[in-house]
């Protein structure tokens, strides 16, 4: 297949409700999509980078001038057979994996429609539907966050993730297990504490949770490793692993028992899978993590959470969850048994709604020229 143009385009989508985690608040997501015209086709990927270099040190202005001077460039013209040649295609730059990784996963999209298979199968999946779980920001008051706990367990989710910080964490957490006593329960701090705070997050193994995600330094190993011998509950990854490399050196360091896969983290589908099939041979479970995504990068999470691997629910929750009107039909909906069916129809299984990304659209650019040496 041979590309002919990229469409950048920077949608600002405002969310239904605030999500707060220890990074701050967001109210509206400024997001980067790219399409792909080939073949007589379209294809669409999606940069979950955010609007600041919080989570990672990529954001979406980052995301645009790369994809529009070093990344696009390299695709335009080029003969590529499978989603799997991209990532030897734009290794030259290093980093930016997010960037990337929106190309990439719009390859393997490509490569569907041209084969006429779903995403889901042409990734490896092997399942027809996907368990849900969901993230739950910091609500402010103890009496939202309940409140907000029992919205979602009423929606029949089948995991509920907190997201944490200092002085936000075990009293919540108390409240939450003595009012929901059996329900799968986990918590995310996104890199909020250090090792001194260990005895204090040992203090949680009271509290029987499936998991404590990325408690230390976003970029750590050797401190999680320590952290984890002191503590029952597992330690779930998730800043930290960049790369299958990085996930057999956690694996081998025993920094943590389960690891979160971002598709955007990681730099595309490609090394999602590779760091699944790691995984998988370590008997590591993984779950699919979720960035705030439009229905475009929902849906190709949803392809990937169908990969074996992936036996704890995930973070891809249902659109309205987050968005007055998507930009996708249908939208992604849940069960009442908190599950997702995977499309089994060719390519992501969800129609585009261009006209809605048009309203949405607050800057637009073509790429078409190949870069030059």
């Amino acid at each position: 297949m041979k590309i002919d143009a990229i469409v950048m385009r920077e949608v600002q989508m405002p969310l239904e409700h605030p999500f707060e985690t220890s990074f701050g608040q967001t109210t509206e997501r400024r997001i980067l999509l790219v399409e792909l015209q080939a073949e007589g086709l379209t294809a669409w990927g999606e940069c979950v980078a955010g609007e600041h270099p919080y989570f990672s040190d990529e954001m979406i202005d980052t995301a645009w001038h790369i994809t529009r001077t070093e990344l696009a460039p390299r695709l335009i013209g080029t003969e590529i057979k499978c989603g799997r040649d991209v990532p030897a295609l734009l290794k030259q730059v290093r980093g930016h994996r997010m960037a990337k990784a929106a190309l990439e996963n719009a390859v393997w999209e490509l490569e569907s429609q041209l084969k006429k298979v779903s995403l889901a199968s042409l990734l490896g999946g092997t399942r027809d539907k996907i368990a849900c779980g969901v993230s739950i920001g910091i609500q402010g008051t103890l009496e939202k966050q309940l409140a907000k706990v029992e919205t979602e367990v009423s929606a029949g989710y089948q995991r509920i993730k907190l997201k944490c910080k200092p002085g936000w964490d075990a009293h919540v957490f108390a409240a939450v297990r003595e009012r929901w006593p059996d329900i799968l329960l986990s918590c995310d701090a996104n890199s909020a504490y250090r090792l001194s705070d260990a005895e204090h997050i040992a203090s949680w193994d009271q509290f029987n949770l499936l998991m404590i995600e990325q408690p230390l330094w976003y970029d750590d190993f050797y401190f999680h490793a320590t952290l984890q011998k002191r503590l029952k509950t597992a330690i779930c990854l998730d800043e930290c692993i960049r790369n299958r490399r990085d996930a057999q050196a956690a694996i081998e360091l025993g920094s943590g028992r389960i690891i979160n896969i971002k598709v955007g983290r990681v730099g595309g589908f490609t090394e999602a899978i590779a760091v699944h099939d790691i995984c998988l041979q370590h008997n590591i479970p993984v779950w699919c993590g979720g960035m705030l995504e439009s229905g475009i990068g929902r849906a190709q999470n949803v392809a990937l959470s169908s990969l074996p691997g992936f036996t704890l629910p995930g973070d891809v929750s249902a659109s309205k969850r987050y968005w007055k009107e998507d930009i996708i039909e249908p939208v992604v909906t849940v069960s009442a048994t908190g599950e997702i069916k995977v499309p089994t129809s060719v390519g992501r299984g969800y129609e585009v709604k261009p006209e809605r990304i048009d309203a949405l659209s607050v800057r637009t650019e073509r790429v078409t020229s190949q870069f030059a040496e």
